[in-house]
């Protein structure tokens, strides 16, 4: 089963300084990723990801960032289906993220 986090929980966790800050992996196009994307996140297009392996450590947690939610789901799932366990999902994607945590970032 992969966490589904909330854009509010996410950011709550990346400003805890008392916890590893979770590697954020986008997986939507470059186009999308060019309109707006949560700061530190690592573009890997969802088509990428079997090929990009070596940039995703099994020893980190790994959040998955889509649009909504749904692209990131199934990245992580086949993660998950490839030995990763510390995988969560955001839920709602950057969608969730523009009107819970950063209301001035660019939506479509």
């Amino acid at each position: 089963m992969i966490a589904q986090l909330g854009a509010a929980e996410v950011a709550a966790w990346l400003k805890d300084d008392a916890r590893e800050k979770p590697l954020l992996i986008d997986v939507r196009e470059p186009w999308e990723y060019a309109i707006c994307h949560i700061e530190g996140a690592q573009l890997i297009p969802l088509q990428s990801i079997p090929n990009n392996l070596a940039q995703l450590p099994k020893d980190r947690d790994l959040v998955l960032i889509c649009h909504r939610g749904n692209r990131s789901n199934v990245a992580a799932q086949w993660l998950a289906r490839n030995g990763y366990e510390r995988l969560h999902n955001l839920r709602g994607g950057v969608a969730a993220w523009a009107s819970e945590v950063d209301p001035t970032m660019a939506r479509y």
